[in-house]
C-alpha cells in the first residue's frame, strides 16, 4: 500500500479518535458536574500542562528529528555525485585503455544508481540494484588496481584513484544506513497516547460549558492530525508526497556530461 495512503489513513483514524476521546472527556466532566455543582476538580491545571507541554515536545522532536534526516538525505546525494564525479576525473591518470574500460564501467554504475532509487517501493528490485551495485564495486576496484600496477603507468596514480574510488563506494553504504535511520516505534506510540489523553482533557475541560461547541475540539484534532501525517511524510522522503526527487536531478546531470 502507497505510504501517502497509509499515513492518511493514520491521520484520520486518529483525528476520529481523537474526536471520540474529546466527547469521553466532556461526557465525564458533565457526569461530574452532576455529582458537584460547584465546578470541576480543582488543581488539574498543572497535570494539564504537564500533558499538552509533553505532547508539544514530542511533536515538535518528532518533526525535528525528521526535518534533519530529510536534509541530510537530500544532501547524501550531493555527496555521492561529487564522489562519482571526482572518482571518474581521477582515472584520467590511467593507461589510455584502462581509461577507456573504466568509464565504461562508470558508466554503467552511475545508471544503477540512478535506477537504484527510482521506485524504493519495490523493494526486491531495490534490493538487487544494490548487490549488483556492490559486484560492480569490485569489478571496479579490482580493475583500477591493476591498472595502477602497470609497467606502463606513470608515476603512483593509486594515491589518487583508490582514495577516490574507496569514498565513492562508502557513500553508498552511508546513503543505505540513512534510509534505514528512523525514530523507534516506541516514540509514536507516546505521541498517539499523548494525543488521545490529550483529546480527553480538553473534553473535560469544555464540559463546564453550558452549550456544545465542537469548534476548538475540531480545530485541535485537526491539527495535531495534520501535524503526524507530515511527520510522517518527511520520515519517508521516497515514498511520500513530500521528497528528496528533485536531488536526484544532480545525479541525471552527471550521467548526461559523461557520456558527452
Amino acid at each position: 500500500m502507497n505510504l501517502t495512503l497509509i499515513a492518511l489513513l493514520l491521520a484520520l483514524s486518529l483525528f476520529v479518535f481523537m474526536l471520540v476521546f474529546i466527547g469521553v472527556g466532556r461526557r465525564i466532566g458533565i457526569n461530574h458536574l452532576r455529582q458537584r455543582p460547584d465546578g470541576l476538580a480543582k488543581g488539574t491545571g498543572a497535570s494539564e500542562g504537564a500533558v499538552f507541554g509533553l505532547l508539544g515536545l514530542i511533536i515538535a522532536f518528532t518533526f525535528s528529528g525528521a526535518a534533519t534526516r530529510f536534509e541530510a538525505r537530500r544532501h547524501l546525494v550531493t555527496e555521492e555525485v561529487n564522489a562519482i564525479g571526482t572518482a571518474y576525473l581521477r582515472i584520467e591518470v590511467l593507461p589510455e585503455d584502462a581509461r577507456v574500460e573504466l568509464r565504461s564501467l562508470f558508466r554503467r554504475y552511475l545508471e544503477l544508481r540512478i535506477a537504484t532509487y527510482e521506485n524504493v517501493e519495490d523493494q526486491a528490485a531495490t534490493l538487487a540494484r544494490l548487490d549488483e551495485t556492490e559486484a560492480l564495486q569490485g569489478v571496479i576496484w579490482s580493475k583500477a588496481v591493476i591498472a595502477t600496477q602497470r609497467p606502463d603507468t606513470k608515476g603512483r596514480p593509486e594515491g589518487v584513484v583508490l582514495p577516490a574510488l574507496n569514498d565513492m563506494f562508502d557513500i553508498v553504504t552511508t546513503r543505505k544506513a540513512a534510509t534505514l535511520n528512523h525514530p523507534p516505534r516506541a516514540v509514536y506510540l507516546l505521541l498517539g497516547v499523548l494525543c488521545l489523553v490529550s483529546a480527553l482533557l480538553v473534553g473535560y475541560g469544555i464540559s463546564s460549558n453550558t452549550r456544545r461547541s465542537w469548534l476548538h475540539a475540531v480545530v485541535f484534532a485537526a491539527i495535531t492530525s495534520i501535524s503526524i501525517f507530515v511527520i510522517i511524510d518527511v520520515e519517508y522522503p521516497r515514498l511520500g508526497l513530500i521528497r528528496v526527487d528533485s536531488s536526484d536531478q544532480l545525479m541525471r546531470d552527471l550521467r548526461k556530461s559523461i557520456h558527452e
